[in-house]
């Protein structure tokens, strides 16, 4: 490809953090294309481009940005049934994200595809404060109509935001500081979760900046002087006499309704802990690397004439646009690969969804695996680039035994690997310090070397100068230099009889073949020794098929040490995706204890009642059943992302039960009613429109994204918004049939 086309390629595969700078390096190349034709040059550039997989992946995301913000649009416009307080509301999605990306922006954040997705996440709660706020001032001012005397219409709008401001606040605080724990994870899954936090927090925090100052600005403008219908809107007005018949019902039979509820979660949360886990879903890049090995010492010809094998079969696959392999390393490559490794870059129609990106990968692996003795392992790149950080290896399970004896390290690996490959879903297992490599030993022989008059030194550069080349001059030809190399011609340096014919000359001008002058014999060494901090090692890797994870990872380390012993100078590490995941999970729950704490206090400062917390607190595992259900509905295996779910639908329910009880608070201490039946309905009837429409509006604003999740860009983020959507349909459940029930029986609101 050229010096020049090298370099440049190089640049836009690692130093490319921005699509700007994709575009400006293939900008770069095509200015290049004249002086390529010039010198016969042929340049590939579409062979591996990343920048690719970001188009997709924004596009993706922001078209379902998009769609989400239409289905808001339409649960206002059905909730509220007046266009003017749906505008209101709305206008609360693009002033809350526009100042969150400008914040990032200033900060020195890119919009990258976590960005993106921590907005795409926030969508539909920017929207609740502005919901909650707009409707209860709606509802005061038709309220307002019906008096004899109507209020100044300031002082409704006033009073009518004061009302839910405080549960508003504190509710928003809650729900930004769950997230927290994603800004101080530590290795990668900080690196990654992060930018998604750091985005949905400021997402937030701009949402209640909104709700606070334009909506009630927004309400008086347009809503104060309005001539107001004076009743409820037709699906509000369907709903609530309805709703309050079935929580008149629900009331009879609290202690029935509570043993129900308690014995729904403990069913559903029962199931947690069978499901499997994984650290990433698998990334739909729409490209994948797949790295062969032969028997140390194969040939460069050898291993080519596999390789074009290989990639005639490859491009036979529907949906493979181009395939393209190397084999060895580069003169002064970073990477230590002898001839008999090869990589191959498979790129595919961008068109391909998903399930068919697998359908391809499955037949790659297909095909390797019918060429004997090839050893391969086929991932994406991102994949790749993520488990080698992980554990230093493409591959997503990883045991390492170190030790000093390096026989001793061999039979240990060996045995490792024979238990790994009956363990179910193990996948190319692979030992990665390489067989014995073929050497040629040769052994000058001194005294025949002194009887015919030669030194070691000569015969050793004869050898040299056949085999490697030795440069003798050097001519130019137009403005180019160019070395003179004598060596042996090709077909004479092939095996190991040219070796062992090789002629070498005397001091009185005979020519004897060099085994005449050394012992020639076949043996085999080491290709290479591994080592880690200073220790010997050799690495056990496997890709893992059919099953999650964690638990292909928990039963790999219960089997090796059952069947497997290691004395005092071995001993084993277990490492990979699997365990990054555990210590991810392990640092988010910690980490989510903590803000647990101070939810709890905020929660106390917002209803000033600690036996109203606790039943507050009922909802959280109800939220969680309704994420289980989730999880098995789309695939049951947890991620990183599903975790991080969990923890957002944690602030979501929070918030509006905190709504639900401020609410009933409001009415008995504020106007002073009596708490019983009638105002335990009131108060559910009064807060039926805002939770169903926060519920809604955040379902379905992460609902494009949860559908067809295995593709790109939606990848991480969709089993996160499965997880809420299923959550917000469990814990809304919750909070309006059964939380108005356990309020009534247990709380207490009488100052």
């Amino acid at each position: 490809m050229g010096e020049e086309g090298i370099v440049l390629m190089v640049i836009g595969q690692y130093g490319a953090n921005t699509l700007n700078v994709s575009n400006a390096v293939e900008k770069a190349i095509a200015g290049l294309d004249e002086i390529y034709a010039d010198n016969d040059i042929k340049l590939h550039p579409t062979l591996f481009r990343p920048a690719n997989y970001i188009e997709r992946s924004v596009s993706s995301i922001t078209g379902h940005l998009l769609i989400g913000g239409l289905f808001v649009v339409a649960i206002l416009v059905i909730f509220l049934f007046n266009f003017r307080t749906a505008f209101i509301s709305v206008m609360a999605i693009p002033l809350s994200l526009l100042t969150a990306i400008l914040v990032l922006l200033e900060a020195g954040v890119n919009l990258n595809i976590m960005v993106i997705g921590g907005l795409a996440i926030a969508l539909g709660e920017v929207v609740d404060d502005a919901i909650i706020d707009t409707e209860n001032i709606f509802r005061r001012l038709r309220q307002n109509k019906l008096l004899v005397k109507p209020l100044p219409l300031p002082e409704v709008v006033y009073s009518a935001s004061m009302e839910v401001r405080g549960s508003v606040v504190y509710a928003s605080f809650i729900v930004a500081l769950v997230f927290v724990p994603l800004l101080h994870l530590s290795g990668i899954t900080g690196r990654l979760f992060a930018p998604l936090g750091m985005a949905y927090i400021l997402s937030i925090m701009m949402s209640l900046l909104v709700a606070l100052t334009i909506t009630p600005a927004l309400c008086y403008m347009l809503l104060a002087k309005d001539k107001l219908q004076n009743i409820e809107p037709p699906l509000i007005n369907f709903l609530q006499p309805r709703y309050a018949k079935l929580l008149a019902l629900i009331s009879r039979f609290p202690y029935l309704l509570i043993i129900s509820t308690i014995l729904f979660c403990l069913s559903g949360l029962s199931v947690l802990p069978k499901l499997g886990g994984q650290f990433i879903p698998d990334l739909r890049e729409g490209h994948y690397i797949i790295h062969t090995s032969n028997i140390a010492g194969t040939s460069l010809q050898e291993s080519m004439r596999v390789g074009n094998q290989i990639s005639k079969l490859f491009m036979a696959i529907p949906g493979v646009v181009s395939v393209s392999v190397w084999s060895g390393r580069a003169e002064r490559g970073a990477d230590t690969f002898g001839s008999h490794y090869s990589e191959f870059e498979v790129d595919l129609d961008a068109q391909l969804s998903g399930s068919e990106q697998q359908r391809v990968l499955d037949a790659i692996r297909k095909i390797l695996d019918e060429f004997p003795g090839l050893r391969y392992e086929a991932h994406n790149f991102l994949s790749e680039r993520i488990n080698e950080t992980i554990s230093g290896y493409t591959t997503p399970v990883v045991v390492n035994i170190y030790g000093n004896d390096l026989d001793a390290l061999d039979k240990k690996a060996t045995e490792v690997a024979t238990v790994m490959k009956t363990i179910d879903g193990a996948a190319n297992v692979q030992v990665q310090s390489s067989a014995p490599t073929p050497l040629l030993q040769i052994a000058l022989r001194l005294d025949r070397l002194q009887a015919h008059g030669l030194t070691p030194l000569a015969v050793v550069n004869t050898i040299k100068t056949a085999f490697e080349g030795l440069s003798v001059a050097k001519y130019q030809e137009d403005n180019r230099i160019y070395d003179v190399v004598v060596i042996a011609p090709e077909d004479s340096r092939q095996t190991p009889d040219d070796v062992r014919q090789l002629p070498i000359e005397t001091a009185d001008g005979l020519l004897l073949a060099l085994e005449e002058l050394a012992d020639i014999r076949q043996q085999h060494g080491r290709y290479n020794i591994l080592h880690q901090d200073g220790q010997r090692l050799q690495s056990i890797t496997s890709h893992v098929v059919g099953r999650d994870i964690a638990g292909f990872m928990a039963e790999l380390e219960q089997t090796i040490f059952d069947q497997v012993q290691f004395d005092a100078t071995l001993y084993p590490e277990f490492t990979g995706a699997a365990i990054e995941q555990a210590k991810a999970k392990e640092e988010l729950i910690i980490l989510s204890c903590l803000v647990l704490a101070a939810v709890m206090m905020l929660i106390y400062v917002a209803i000033g009642s600690l036996r109203n917390v606790l039943l507050m607190l009922f909802n959280i595992p109800f939220a969680l059943v309704g994420g289980v259900v989730a999880v098995l509905m789309t695939g049951g295996s947890f991620s990183v992302g599903s975790l991080v779910g969990f923890v957002t639908l944690f602030g979501i329910t929070i918030r509006n039960t905190i709504m639900l009880v401020s609410h009933y608070q409001h009415l008995v201490q504020t106007e002073g009613l009596p708490w019983d039946l009638a105002v335990a309905i009131q108060g559910a009837q009064e807060r039926l429109p805002s939770i169903l429409m926060t519920a809604l509006v955040t379902a379905l604003a992460m609902l494009p994204i949860a559908v067809n999740s295995d593709n790109p860009g939606r990848e991480i983020m969709g089993p996160m918004a499965a997880i809420i959507i299923g959550g917000l349909a469990s814990s809304t459940i919750l909070n309006l049939l059964i939380m108005p029930t356990i309020m009534l029986k247990f709380g207490r609101f009488n100052q």
